[in-house]
């Protein structure tokens, strides 16, 4: 896949066990299904791997972290059963999340918007930068955030999310996800960032596996259901998306 043209995701393990998953896409690192696919593929196959201790998940560039669905790709969908396909590859890359045995810390070095939100809030762990604002924009092209819901609620709290999503368009600061808790951190730069990560991630991977594994297991409890759950969400979605009204949002943002 063409980094330039489609995007990337790549993998890197370090000799410390720092498994490192870098997206990539030239449209402000949005997410369409084949990278969505990938990732989710990377994640599974960094937690399975021997020598990784702990997954860093971040975008490369250093200005938006991730700009969600890809619109030119919405735009593409003409039946509900391709939109629940599409929109499944949200549930995919959060459930690999969830199911994977390590530590997950996402790096947000920039602006996450819709599915990009949800990409944080999977994580374990995530640190920030002061630029990293938020935004679910769904509602204002006619969907809604159905599929990252229970992830992005389960960090932040109902009251947080309802107004997260009723106000679609404005965007939240970083340290209002520091205080709503889907930032564990924030830092004033992509330096100072970077710094704390490669710390933490360090210091993590030197911790005992199986007492990582455990906690994993505790963070996500009462999340077995997930797999149905985000399916079904995912169908809402597709649905959705095949409206007049998403349509013609859609296009009238694409001409922006």
């Amino acid at each position: 896949m063409s980094s330039a043209e489609n995007g990337s995701v790549t993998l890197d393990i370090s000799e410390t066990g720092v498994a490192t998953i870098t997206f990539f896409h030239p449209s402000q690192n949005a997410l369409p299904s084949a990278l969505l696919d990938e990732l989710a593929e990377k994640i599974t196959s960094a937690g399975n791997h021997g020598q990784t201790r702990v997954i860093v998940l971040k975008s490369g560039g250093d200005r938006t972290f991730c700009a969600g669905a890809s619109f030119d790709e919405l735009l593409e969908i003409k039946d509900k059963e391709a939109g629940a396909v599409f929109f499944s590859g949200f549930a995919r890359v959060i459930n690999a999340c969830r199911k994977s045995s390590k530590i997950v810390i996402a790096r947000v070095q920039g602006k996450a918007v819709g599915g990009g939100v949800g990409l944080a809030a999977a994580a374990d762990y995530c640190l920030a930068t002061e630029a990293a604002s938020i935004k679910l924009s769904e509602l204002a092209i006619g969907i809604g955030p159905f599929v990252i819901s229970p992830a992005v609620t389960r960090k932040i709290g109902l009251p947080a999310f309802s107004q997260l999503t009723i106000r679609a368009t404005d965007f939240q600061t970083a340290q209002w996800a520091l205080q709503k808790g889907l930032y564990n951190e924030v830092y004033p730069d992509i330096a100072t960032l970077d710094t704390a990560l490669d710390a933490l991630t360090e210091k993590l991977a030197s911790y005992h596996p199986e007492a990582l594994k455990g906690l994993k297991e505790i963070l996500w409890e009462g999340t077995a259901d997930w797999d149905e759950l985000l399916t079904e969400r995912a169908a809402i979605s597709g649905e959705l998306v095949l409206s007049e009204f998403t349509q013609h949002a859609l296009n009238s943002f694409l001409k922006k």
